[in-house]
C-alpha cells in the first residue's frame, strides 16, 4: 500500500498546490499509516479545467467506445482486488473478509454493469415528429463518503462516464488512499486524460470549492444531511444540477406470521454490517407487541455474535466514536432499556463500540429518530399494521427499509405504503441494477442501473 504525494489531474500525477497534508489513521490501532495532499481551491480548479478540456472528446465518443473503456476500468479494478482489500482494512478498519467481498468486490460488479449499460442504453428516441436526444450533462463533481469508499466512487464515476461526462472526484479525507488506488486503475484503463481526476482534501476546503466551481455542471454528493443542505444551497444558487444521497433511519418491520427468528437475526446483522456505518441500515426494528420480548432476546443473541475485532470492525474515527457513544448515553437517559452492548470500550485500542441493542424504545426518542451510524439497533413495539406504518414513516428520513411477512404479497402490500426509496421484501437480495436513493430528507436522485445513468444525462428534442 502506497500513498501518492500528488493529485491525479489531466491523466498524470501532478504536485499539489501546497505542502499541507492529511494524516490517514487506521481506526483499529490508531496508527498513522500515510499522509496525502490537502487539496485547495487551486487544485480543484486545475482538475475542473482538465475535465472541461476532456469533456467534448469523451462526449463525442460512441457509446460502444465508452463501454470498452469502462470495461477496461472494471478489469483494472479487479486486478487490484488484493490492494483494495489491504487499503480498506488499513484506512477504514473493515474486517478482511468484508473488505475483500464487498469493498473490493462489489465495485467491480458495478463497473461491469455500467459498461454494459453504456453499450445498450438508448440515447435517442422518436416521439411523434420529434427526435429526443439524451446527452451528457457535462463535468461532474463527485464528492464521496468514507463508509464505502470505492463503491461510492465507482457508482458515481462509472455512471457519469457511461453517460459521456468527465469527472472530478473529491473523496473523503478519512479514506483517500482507496481513491488514489482508483486513480491508478483509471490510468491503467487508458481512459482519455482528464476524463477522471482525483483531488484529495478536506470537505470544507476542496469539497466546497468543487461544489461551487462554475465549471462543474452537476454535483453528486453522498454524505450527511447537514452537508447535503449546504451543497444543495450552493448548487441551487448557481442553477446547477445536484444529486444528494443523505442520511437514513430505516425501519425493518416484522409483521405477524413472519419467521421471527429469521427476520430478527437478519435485521440485526444488517445493522452490524460495516460496523453500522451504512446509511440504509435498518436501525429501527418494529415488532408486534405479542412477539416483542421474544424478539428482544433474539436480537441480543444475534448482536452478541458480532465480536468487535473479528466480525465487526471499528468506527472510522475518534470523532465518530464519540458521536456514537453520545447517542448511546442519550438513549439510556431518555429511558430506553439497554439490553446488550453500551458505550464502554470493548477493546483496549481502536475506535470500537460493542454491538448495542435497545428495547422499550418509543418513537419520539432520539435513538428512534436520529441517524447514529454505528452498531446500534432500537426495538419498538407496535399494536397493529396501521400503527407499524405510522411508526415506520414517522421520521424525516426515507432511504431504505425491510418488511417481513408470512408471504411476499402481504409484505409487498405493506412496503408499497412505506415512505422509502428501497425496501427489501422477506430478505430480498441486493440488485446492482435497481435504483438506490431516498425520499424526504434522505435526498433526491438515484444511483445504480439505468436510473443512475439517467442522472448524468440531459434532454434535447429536435422537431421535424
Amino acid at each position: 500500500m502506497k500513498a501518492h504525494d500528488a493529485m491525479y489531474i489531466g491523466g498524470r500525477w501532478r504536485p499539489a498546490a501546497t505542502a499541507e497534508t492529511i494524516a490517514v489513521v487506521n481506526p483499529a490501532d490508531e496508527r498513522t499509516v500515510a499522509r496525502v495532499p490537502a487539496g485547495t481551491a487551486e487544485d480543484i480548479d486545475a482538475a475542473v479545467r482538465a475535465a472541461r478540456a476532456a469533456f467534448p472528446g469523451w462526449a463525442a465518443t460512441p457509446p460502444a467506445g465508452r463501454a470498452a473503456r469502462i470495461a477496461a476500468l472494471r478489469d483494472a479494478l479487479a486486478a487490484r482486488a488484493d490492494a483494495f482489500t489491504e487499503t480498506v482494512v488499513a484506512e477504514l478498519g473493515a474486517p478482511p473478509d468484508l473488505a475483500r467481498t464487498v469493498h473490493a468486490g462489489l465495485p467491480v460488479v458495478i463497473a461491469a454493469s455500467f459498461a454494459e449499460l453504456a453499450a445498450a442504453h438508448s440515447f435517442e428516441e422518436a416521439v411523434g415528429n420529434s427526435t429526443v436526444l439524451l446527452e451528457p450533462v457535462g463535468v461532474v463533481g463527485a464528492i464521496t463518503p468514507w463508509n464505502y469508499p470505492l463503491h461510492q466512487i465507482v457508482a458515481k464515476a462509472a455512471a457519469a462516464l457511461a453517460a459521456g461526462c468527465a469527472v472530478v472526484v473529491k473523496p473523503s479525507e478519512e479514506t483517500p488512499l482507496t481513491a488514489q488506488l482508483f486513480a491508478e486503475a483509471v490510468h491503467e484503463a487508458d481512459l482519455p486524460a482528464g476524463t477522471v481526476n482525483v483531488v484529495t482534501g478536506l470537505g470544507p476546503v476542496a469539497g466546497a470549492a468543487l461544489a461551487a466551481h462554475d465549471g462543474v455542471d452537476l454535483v453528486s454528493f453522498t454524505g450527511s444531511t447537514a452537508v447535503g443542505r449546504r451543497i444543495g444551497a450552493v448548487a441551487g444558487a448557481a442553477v446547477k444540477r445536484v444529486t444528494l444521497e443523505l442520511g437514513g433511519k430505516s425501519a425493518s418491520v416484522i409483521l405477524p406470521g413472519a419467521d421471527l427468528r429469521t427476520a430478527v437475526r437478519a435485521s440485526v446483522a444488517q445493522v452490524m454490517f460495516n460496523s453500522g456505518q451504512t446509511c440504509s441500515a435498518w436501525s429501527r426494528l418494529l415488532i408486534h407487541r405479542d412477539q416483542y420480548e421474544e424478539a428482544v432476546a433474539l436480537a441480543a443473541e444475534e448482536a452478541a455474535g458480532h465480536t468487535p475485532g473479528e466480525r465487526i470492525g471499528p468506527l472510522v474515527s475518534e470523532r465518530q466514536l464519540r458521536r456514537v457513544r453520545g447517542h448511546i448515553d442519550k438513549a439510556v437517559a431518555e429511558g430506553a432499556r439497554l439490553v446488550t452492548g453500551g458505550p464502554a470500550a470493548p477493546r483496549g485500542l481502536g475506535h470500537y463500540v460493542s454491538p448495542t441493542v435497545f428495547a422499550d424504545v418509543t418513537p419520539e426518542m432520539a435513538v428512534a429518530q436520529e441517524e447514529i451510524f454505528g452498531p446500534v439497533v432500537a426495538l419498538l413495539r407496535y399494536e397493529d399494521e396501521e400503527d407499524a406504518l405510522r411508526i415506520a414513516n414517522g421520521t424525516v428520513y426515507g432511504l431504505g427499509g425491510a418488511v417481513w411477512a408470512a408471504d411476499d404479497a402481504t409484505a409487498a402490500a405493506f412496503a408499497r405504503r412505506m415512505d422509502a426509496g428501497q425496501i427489501d421484501v422477506n430478505g430480498g437480495r441486493f440488485n446492482p441494477l435497481a435504483p438506490f436513493g431516498g425520499h424526504k430528507r434522505s435526498g433526491f436522485g438515484r444511483e445504480l442501473g439505468a436510473h443512475g445513468l439517467a442522472e448524468y444525462l440531459q434532454t434535447k428534442s429536435l422537431q421535424f
